[in-house]
């Protein structure tokens, strides 16, 4: 008896109490999210770079423009070209709509977090037979024609119980800005193409040149030679190893033209041109390699696009670990449904004629043969693999800024005994010409010289080419001027709006 008396008055949650809990229960959980939370692995660094005197430590990215960092070599038919191939090259349109896509992508994931909303009006006229089976005891009385208008809603929503959302939404906005970061290192990679392609043309330009002036000074050592073989003072021999060596230099004007039109074609197709219709006017090189100061090993790491890009390789990997095993966990999917449906269009919309259903379906995966365990040990592999290419890219990136520096030093080394080997060979050539003339020596001094001193200023301008190609190398090794930090603008926020969006 007193057992009935306490269940008759056990206290009674009316069922708006009961789904408020229920909700309650379901909002509690959803705070929670599995999976690792990302943290950057260390990576190797130096401590210095090797450097020697006069070369110091400094913060070049100050030296150098976040955007167009080949205005430091300060050439206005550089910075023409190089402004072509940002508007013109098709490679850096391939980068562009990648990012698009990447952009595109995160923003499919970032709709995820609003519920859907779906109509499905249907009008329908039937005609039943009038000699159709039926259920019940009533007779037919013949066939039936009626109409049927539905005019329905459904809404749904899949409740981010552990997670699993705001880490596909996390790994959409990390491929977002590694692709930001692609992009930029695209980008950077093609101006340093340019660049280096142009500063070898205007090397061979220089060659060229110097090849021509060269041939026009033994044309008039011929000529005097030619004179004085005519005048019994100098041998044939004489002549003929002038000749030789004219020749031979001809030759060599002819080959570097060959060449110079390969890097004339291969800056056509960077600025997006047909290469028969591309010609660059010859012209010297004048340009001179800009004074930069290295950084810290450790900056490094903040300034190069491609590091930025397999950093962020990583925060997708780590991403996909905690989608993994959100599948270890039920998925929630609240639902509703509601509308008019009638036999008469005119009565659609009377309340009459309205309908409605609320649900929640709860799903949980049982056995699944070993298949998430495996989908977790994929995921995971592919993190271990993501930060050993992020720690390969490091390595390689100090390789690049080390090799370029110690070019650098080698050919600024180079340059100043090269210029002293032309001095050298000049003079040569003066006392050659003169005790020549005088009878003291054979003319094959005198051409001896003159090779000498055509190899020495080619030497000369190849090694002043080389040194500004490497610096464009070394421009790219230090990440052009790029900085992280610019990834931070690259994020894409849902916005209240974005509810109502189509």
């Amino acid at each position: 008896m007193t057992s009935r008396v306490n269940a008759s008055h056990r206290p009674h949650r009316p069922p708006l109490v009961r789904v408020s809990l229920l909700f309650a229960g379901v909002l509690l959980l959803a705070g929670c999210t599995v999976g690792p939370n990302y943290k950057r692995p260390a990576a190797a660094v130096p401590a210095k770079w090797e450097i020697v005197e006069p070369w110091r430590e400094a913060v070049p990215k100050d030296a150098i423009p976040k955007t167009s960092w080949w205005t430091v070599f300060h050439d206005d038919d550089l910075n023409t070209l190089e402004n072509e191939l940002l508007a013109a090259n098709q490679t850096l349109k391939v980068a562009f709509a990648h990012y698009d896509q990447a952009r595109a992508s995160a923003a499919v994931q970032n709709a995820q977090l609003f519920p859907t909303l779906s109509v499905d009006p249907a009008a329908e006229r039937q005609r039943y037979s009038g000699t159709r089976p039926s259920g019940s005891y009533v007779p037919l009385t013949g066939p039936v024609t009626q109409s049927n208008y539905v005019l329905p809603f459904t809404v749904s929503y899949e409740v981010d119980l552990v997670g699993k959302r705001r880490r596909t939404i996390e790994a959409a906005q990390a491929s977002y800005q590694a692709n930001a970061a692609d992009l930029e290192s695209v980008r950077l990679v093609l101006t340093a193409e340019l660049a280096a392609d142009y500063f070898t043309l205007r090397q061979l330009d220089t060659q060229i040149a110097l090849l021509h002036r060269t041939v026009e000074t033994l044309q008039k050592g011929l000529d005097l030679v030619n004179s004085r073989h005519n005048g019994g003072v100098a041998s044939g021999l004489d002549v003929t190893q002038e000749e030789t060596l004219l020749n031979t230099t001809r030759t060599q004007a002819i080959l570097l033209r060959q060449e110079r039109k390969q890097f004339e074609d291969a800056i056509a197709v960077l600025t997006g041109k047909p290469a028969p219709d591309f010609h660059v006017a010859e012209r010297p090189l004048a340009a001179e390699p800009p004074n930069f100061e290295t950084s810290l090993p450790s900056e490094l790491l903040e300034r190069r696009p491609d590091i930025a890009e397999s950093e962020r390789q990583m925060a997708i990997a780590n991403a996909q670990i905690g989608i993994a095993k959100a599948a270890y966990y039920p998925s929630l999917v609240l639902y509703g449904q509601g509308g008019w449906n009638s036999a008469e269009i005119s009565q659609l919309l009377n309340a009459a004629s309205a309908f409605w259903a609320v649900g929640a379906n709860l799903a949980q995966d049982i056995f699944t043969g070993g298949a998430r365990r495996a989908q977790m040990q994929f995921s995971q592999a592919g993190y271990d693999a993501s930060v050993a290419t992020y720690r390969g890219t490091v390595l390689n990136a100090f390789r690049e800024v080390q090799d370029n520096i110690t070019g650098l030093q080698v050919l600024d080394a180079a340059r100043q005994s090269q210029t002293d080997a032309v001095d050298s060979s000049r003079r040569q050539l003066e006392i050659a010409t003169s005790r020549y003339t005088g009878g003291l020596v054979s003319y094959l001094d005198v051409v001896s010289a003159q090779q000498n001193l055509l190899n020495n200023e080619q030497e000369a301008t190849i090694i002043q080419g080389q040194r500004l190609v490497t610096s464009v190398l070394l421009v790219k090794a230090l990440g052009g001027g790029w900085d992280a930090a610019s990834l931070a603008a690259v994020q894409l926020k849902p916005q209240p709006r974005d509810a109502f969006a189509p």
